[in-house]
């Protein structure tokens, strides 16, 4: 199993290596848009060979409703300035779960609660060696 499959086990407040990506690529301005907005537990699942909606499913949580919003805009405002063309966002109004949709990449973004209940990364992991 790469770095790229493996949850986060980082203890909280201590920042886990982003997994690596092309320099250039969609999936690259993503994980380095979420470092910057200080986005945290970031997982990136490859999707290849496990689902024909993308090649990379991003999971990131924020501190905040305010702050999962805030991420959201920003990233869909990078990867169009990017040349990626434009995003879908969908749960914005309420920012507790946001589903952005960059094409070859998928990107959700949670607050933390939110995210421990829905637990995707589990749910995308079928067929990986890993903890349970």
């Amino acid at each position: 199993m790469t770095p790229a499959q493996t949850p986060s086990t980082a203890a909280v407040g201590t920042p886990a290596p982003l997994p690596e990506s092309e320099p250039g690529s969609l999936h690259n301005l993503v994980l380095s848009s979420l470092d910057d907005d200080q986005a945290q537990e970031i997982v990136s699942i490859p999707l290849e060979g496990k689902s024909s909606i993308a090649d990379h499913m991003v999971i990131a949580s924020g501190r905040s409703t305010r702050q999962v919003a805030t991420m959201a805009q920003k990233l869909a405002e990078r990867i169009k300035q990017g040349g990626f063309g434009h995003v879908r966002i969908e749960g914005l109004p309420a920012a507790d779960w946001v589903l952005v949709d960059a094409g070859d990449v998928v990107i959700h973004l949670f607050r933390p609660e939110v995210r421990t209940f829905y637990n995707l990364e589990r749910m995308w992991a079928f067929g990986d060696s890993g903890t349970a």
